[in-house]
């Protein structure tokens, strides 16, 4: 049932599936006060899984405070049932509000504390990834670079035959490569960062429209800034019907900059034929 919720988030609104994700985490903890301590422990830990779950959906619908404190949530559970490497990745994704908040210093400082040896290679590496977006925000090159280095060599060295559910993102076949894309947009090389995106995303299962239509609106923003804006547009136009059905703050956060970008071509016909529907879109997206 949760891996089949996760994949109704790439799909639907968030505050869609918000009642009944954070109805299931009550239930499995209420369950495991019931239950002998290993079933008891797999319940906590599920029910931890449900919680972050529930975090990164608040986020993806608006609500910092809420992601905040469900992924501290998620933390608690998952130690209860004796999972103590939750807590690396609750920074990881504290790392992610940090970052759209573009506060480059605490994403770097959070995604960096999560990276001890005691945590598991994927965990360390999701957080090097992390900070490689923190060091982009912040403009540097190399310790971005560093980082993105780290992340792969992590993600080489880890396997795993556990049919737990996946920590991270389940749409992406090379996460760094992808990132180092989103990267090299905040590194002012937008036309490198465009490139890195177009050969990413096609590697992005048509099912997973909210990864596609997070990554294809950076990829359009890319494509605006390095001056190819009849190309953006014409990327734009095809994103904003699932951008309306997945109704994503994130998401939102990189349309507005399109729009920004876009603006500065008032007299591009394509910019012109572009601009009332991509502002009906923001508005439905993130009002």
């Amino acid at each position: 049932m949760f891996d089949q919720y996760r994949q109704l988030g790439q799909t639907g609104n968030p505050g869609s599936l918000l009642p009944t994700l954070i109805a299931q985490t009550h239930l499995l903890r209420e369950l495991s006060a019931h239950a002998g301590s290993s079933t008891r422990e797999d319940l906590l830990k599920l029910g931890s899984r449900y919680a972050e779950y529930v975090g990164w959906l608040a986020q993806e619908a608006g609500d910092e405070r809420a992601a905040l404190w469900w992924t501290q949530r998620a933390v608690d559970l998952a130690a209860a049932g004796g999972d103590h490497d939750l807590a690396a990745y609750g920074l990881v994704r504290r790392a992610l509000v940090t970052l759209y908040r573009g506060d480059a210093e605490h994403t770097v400082e959070l995604a960096r504390r999560a990276q001890t040896s005691k945590v598991p290679l994927r965990i360390r590496g999701l957080a090097a990834q992390r900070e490689a977006q923190g060091h982009a925000l912040a403009g540097d090159y190399d310790a971005c670079m560093r980082s993105l280095d780290v992340a792969r060599a992590l993600f080489a060295h880890h396997a795993t035959a556990s049919d737990a559910p996946v920590i991270g993102s389940m749409n992406l076949s090379d996460s760094v490569a992808m990132i180092t894309g989103w990267c090299l947009h905040d590194l002012g090389r937008p036309k490198e960062a465009a490139e890195a995106l177009d050969a990413q995303l096609a590697q992005v299962s048509s099912r997973a429209l909210r990864t596609q239509v997070r990554y294809g609106a950076r990829r359009a923003l890319a494509y605006a800034v390095a001056g190819e804006v009849d190309h953006a547009c014409d990327l734009t136009g095809r994103l904003l019907d699932g951008a309306m059905t997945v109704s994503s703050a994130t998401i939102a956060a990189d349309l507005r900059s399109l729009a920004r970008a876009l603006a500065r071509h008032p007299l591009n016909r394509s910019v012109r034929a572009l601009t009332p529907e991509l502002n009906a879109a923001l508005q439905i997206v993130n009002p």
